[in-house]
């Protein structure tokens, strides 16, 4: 779906509920920081990458992997993302499941975390994609041999019994020499004006700012999104993900980029 540019029409924005992607926006939502008159929208990131794909929106979270594949339609802004140092998506079992699963629960097949999974274990097992929620009790329930966890249940696997396997995030720090992992980015539709696609930086900055600032203004709508609802679990999950990178990747994102693009890109080459 093509929209046509248009300064009067709000701004069409979207992102998951996970709590880096709603401390990052919640001020803008909130009315809290300036920003562009927008509606915003909630999804599960593999929803969003598809609907990216129909350029359904016109600023959008997308896994890092899908905005690649995406950047004839949409440009990476180079504040917003989520980047892992030395943490990531983790796969994880059940304690008597098989140490090389046949049967994996992913959160989308377009998702950073299902590219990097495949690069660390190869083509050896079925992947079973599911809503990122889902994916828990999915393996505690023995419908997979394991699954593969993003947001903030990877932080607490034995809440539902299961038990770590691989940190995706350390795997990638080994095979880059410590690069930060690029997980998702925030990405506007390229046929926005320009002066709409810098006032959505502007905004996403201003709100980040805000929320840093004030952190109980934020903390009802981040609660209320999450699916782990313990402040700790939250706290550490937006620690891990919203850093001086998320106000601008820099350099060292860019390169990441790059890094991830040669991981998905069909062919020989790894990171």
């Amino acid at each position: 779906m093509i929209h046509a540019p248009d300064a009067a029409r709000p701004l069409s924005v979207a992102v998951s509920p996970c709590p880096n992607d709603t401390f990052i926006f919640a001020a803008w939502v909130l009315g809290l920081a300036p920003g562009p008159q927008a509606r915003f929208h909630w999804a599960d990131v593999q929803r969003l990458n598809q609907d990216a794909a129909a350029e359904r929106f016109d600023v959008v979270k997308l896994s890092a992997a899908a905005a690649l594949a995406l950047e004839e339609r949409y440009a990476i802004l180079p504040c917003g993302g989520a980047f892992g140092t030395a943490t990531g998506p983790k796969l994880v079992a059940r304690p008597d499941s098989p140490q090389a699963p046949a049967t994996v629960a992913v959160p989308g097949l377009d998702t950073t975390a299902f590219a990097v999974l495949r690069a660390a274990l190869g083509p050896g097992f079925t992947p079973l994609p599911m809503r990122f929620d889902r994916i828990a009790a999915a393996v505690a329930r023995g419908r997979a041999d394991a699954g593969l966890l993003i947001h903030e249940t990877a932080l607490v696997p034995e809440r539902h019994g299961l038990t770590l396997r691989l940190d995706l995030g350390a795997w990638w720090a080994g095979h880059t020499q410590g690069a930060p992992l690029p997980l998702g980015v925030i990405a506007v539709r390229r046929g926005l004006p320009p002066a709409a696609r810098q006032g959505a930086a502007e905004a996403i900055r201003a709100s980040l700012a805000l929320a840093r600032a004030r952190r109980e203004a934020v903390w009802p709508l981040v609660r209320a999104l999450a699916r782990e609802l313990d402040d700790p679990t939250l706290e550490a999950h937006i620690a891990a993900y919203v850093d001086d990178r998320s106000l601008d990747m820099g350099p060292t994102g860019r390169a990441a980029l790059e890094t991830l693009r040669a991981l998905v890109r069909p062919g020989p080459a790894r990171p």
